[in-house]
């Protein structure tokens, strides 16, 4: 199901920001600490409850994080430098983003564990496949991608109408489903890894 296979079907409406933004001279690393920013704010939003604000962010974060590998790629300075920032910053934005909501009324706290843990769990497998000779595998059924525009969904129905399902928030069951779909997508990968090995 993961989104982050689907990139290059989007690469002819990025193509034209990422040009502007060379031409405004934005570099990915700067990029980079923009979406760590920009997820500073949904965290900061969502534990006070200002569903909009976060929702802006976390919207922020994911054309930040869009831009910087492909400011990177379209001027040719792809960097393992870059590359350690991009995925540090990542899971840093992930953690601050998901906190920021069970910290707060939005979600209970055992949810938020479960969600947080799924999240960095799938990650980890994601780039671990790397480190024992595999490469990258971003296969299964949540990746980041999928993340942010289940969050970016919630806060728009919830901006709409503040439904609540059972006792809990649209959010509750979103870092719900980080939870369940987090911890089945770094099973399937680690299963990929280990009959690759």
């Amino acid at each position: 199901m993961t989104l982050d296979s689907y990139r290059r079907h989007v690469q002819p409406i990025i193509d034209p920001v990422v040009a502007g933004c060379v031409r405004m001279g934005l570099t990915p690393h700067i990029c980079t600490l923009f979406s760590l920013l920009a997820a500073g704010g949904a965290g900061i939003g969502f534990f006070f409850s200002e569903i909009g604000f976060g929702t802006v962010c976390v919207l922020l974060n994911a054309v930040f994080d869009a831009l910087d590998g492909a400011i990177a790629r379209a001027t040719q300075t792809q960097s393992l430098k870059g590359d350690f920032l991009d995925h540090t910053v990542d899971r840093y934005a992930d953690i601050i983003m998901i906190c920021g909501i069970f910290a707060g009324p939005l979600c209970p706290w055992q949810i938020g564990v479960c969600g947080l843990t799924g999240v960095l769990m799938a990650s980890y497998l994601g780039t671990q496949a790397q480190a024992v000779g595999i490469g990258r595998f971003y296969g299964g059924f949540l990746g980041r991608a999928d993340r942010l525009v289940l969050l970016i969904g919630a806060g728009i129905a919830t901006l709409i109408s503040s439904v609540v399902v059972i006792g809990l928030s649209l959010f509750a069951w979103v870092i719900l489903i980080f939870g369940i779909f987090g911890h089945i997508t770094a099973l399937q990968r680690f299963i990929h890894v280990w009959r690759s090995i």
